[in-house]
């Protein structure tokens, strides 16, 4: 039986569907029920007891459970769950001779706003900007341990950013409206104390709603990866089975990343919304990840282009208007 951690995620929940459609035996770990049927154990990763219940009886363990957050009066649990819970997780797994153990890292390990080169390889100089890529890299040092210290196979992925595609022209998404949509982000730097940002972004509303085509404080547009979670759970499931997976790390991600010089003026022909550009200050996002390794090794493609993200994102974004139009 597999153990899947963060069951009630967007990328947990579609692992674990994509898990009993091929038959097999699964149990979901997370705070929140998934909705989803069969085992599940609701706990958290802070509770011993419950990840002893949790990992009773099982073969292997996806560690896709985390937390994520920006604001900085939630550090203190992001360390508690990222950190802590990934220990008692480990030392749970090793006592009950669990044979593989894949953690969901991040790309946010690296100095994704400062590379040192591109595309960003698995060698690239570990040296994150941000207290959650700080929590993913403690979390691969305490894996990396349990390399050493016992039998159980480990696999580490460094996760690119993931989304539904029907979440990219979404305002309401929680990452991709305040990605994409000015106002949902003035919201966001509002609700996380980050005043000045806020003002910035206020001084740039036209008075209609609009998308922000977000840019350093040298005017270079933003670039990123955006995964597909189908895409990630290929992936995961590859790191899973696969026999060259063990002991290796692995960038988990689309192949190319996505300009947003290029994808907020696409996105506009998909809205009918005007494009605001905003100079943010400091470095921005900037970067190119390689997936070379897990293709080269594990046999990994990423179909979903960001093209057909964004085909299948027009049609859903059709079809909330239309479901409010009848409201």
């Amino acid at each position: 039986m597999i153990l899947v951690t963060g069951s009630s995620g967007r990328v947990g929940r579609a692992v674990v569907a994509a898990l009993r459609a091929k038959g097999r035996m699964v149990r979901g770990f997370d705070l929140r029920p998934s909705g989803t049927g069969g085992d599940e154990i609701i706990g958290s990763l802070e509770d011993a007891v419950r990840l002893a219940e949790a990992t009773h009886g099982i073969t292997d363990i996806l560690h896709l459970g985390a937390f994520m957050s920006w604001a900085p009066t939630d550090r203190d649990l992001m360390f508690a769950v990222n950190v802590e819970g990934t220990r008692r997780l480990l030392d749970a797994a090793s006592a009950a001779g669990i044979r593989r153990f894949v953690f969901a890292s991040s790309g946010e390990v690296y100095p994704e706003n400062r590379p040192e080169f591109l595309p960003v390889t698995e060698d690239h100089p570990l040296r994150t900007t941000s207290p959650y890529g700080l929590t993913k890299l403690l979390g691969e040092e305490m894996v990396r341990f349990h390399q050493r210290a016992s039998s159980m196979e480990t696999v580490i992925l460094r996760f690119s950013h993931t989304q539904d595609a029907s979440e990219l022209l979404d305002e309401e998404s929680f990452f991709s409206g305040p990605r994409f949509f000015l106002r949902p982000r003035i919201r966001q730097q509002e609700s996380l104390g980050n005043t000045a940002v806020a003002n910035l972004l206020r001084s740039k509303d036209i008075g209609t709603p609009a998308h922000v085509l977000a840019r350093n404080q040298n005017g270079r547009p933003f670039r990123m990866h955006i995964t597909d979670t189908r895409d990630m759970v290929s992936g995961i499931l590859l790191a899973l089975d696969h026999p060259d997976a063990a002991y290796g790390t692995f960038n988990l991600g689309g192949t190319e990343p996505a300009d947003f010089s290029e994808l907020l003026p696409r996105m506009a022909e998909l809205t009918d919304l005007p494009v605001v550009a905003v100079d943010f200050p400091g470095d921005g996002v900037y970067y190119h990840t390689s997936n070379e390794r897990i293709r080269n090794t594990l046999g990994f493609e990423a179909e979903w282009t960001i093209d057909r993200m964004l085909e299948e994102a027009a049609a859903a974004r059709q079809r909330r208007l239309i479901g409010e139009m009848r409201q």
